[in-house]
């Protein structure tokens, strides 16, 4: 039985250490075969998110974007990390040709940017992150909107929960 979490009130991260914070508390549900997509624009903070995932994973290297490479690949002991951004490919044809649908097994996980390129090719995720820029002129930070699916992805709306409530009186 799959659960469809409601959406959490997104989460205002006021500053780019607060958008790594949110990726250390994903980091800690994170396990084999789950799905997560990152969407929002450009700048708008996902590799820096992703960055605070795989530092407290236990990655001390370079965390760099993969929007040439498309994937950027990162091992540990028991767990293979693809960090996947989709923002080059024009069409959700080129899913076929690029190779990537052998990084979605049982004992990774993959971090998907712009989710919305591939469409329906893209396994479901299990928690759909989007940032966006505040709609106020002037503000600075992001806001980080959370979905969960199943289980696993409720675990990690969760685990996000923390950074929510640590912002609330701003």
């Amino acid at each position: 039985m799959r659960i469809l979490m409601t959406p959490i009130s997104p989460i205002f991260l006021p500053a780019a250490a607060d958008t790594e914070a949110a990726g250390a508390r994903l980091a800690q549900c994170l396990e084999g075969g789950m799905v997560v997509t990152l969407s929002g624009e450009l700048g708008a903070g996902k590799t820096t998110l992703t960055r605070g995932c795989l530092r407290a994973l236990g990655w001390g290297g370079p965390v760099k974007s993969p929007t040439y490479a498309i994937v950027e690949h990162y091992v540990f002991s028991s767990l293979y990390f693809y960090h996947i951004d989709f923002y080059r490919f024009i069409s959700p044809d080129e899913w076929e040709t690029a190779g990537v649908a052998e990084c979605f097994r049982p004992d990774a996980v993959c971090l998907v940017e712009w989710p919305e390129r591939v469409g329906s090719r893209l396994p479901r995720a299990d928690v759909a992150l989007s940032l966006t820029y505040p709609a106020e002129p002037g503000q600075s930070g992001r806001h980080l909107a959370v979905a969960a699916h199943g289980a696993r992805g409720q675990r990690c709306a969760i685990a996000l929960t923390p950074i929510a409530s640590r912002f609330e009186a701003r």
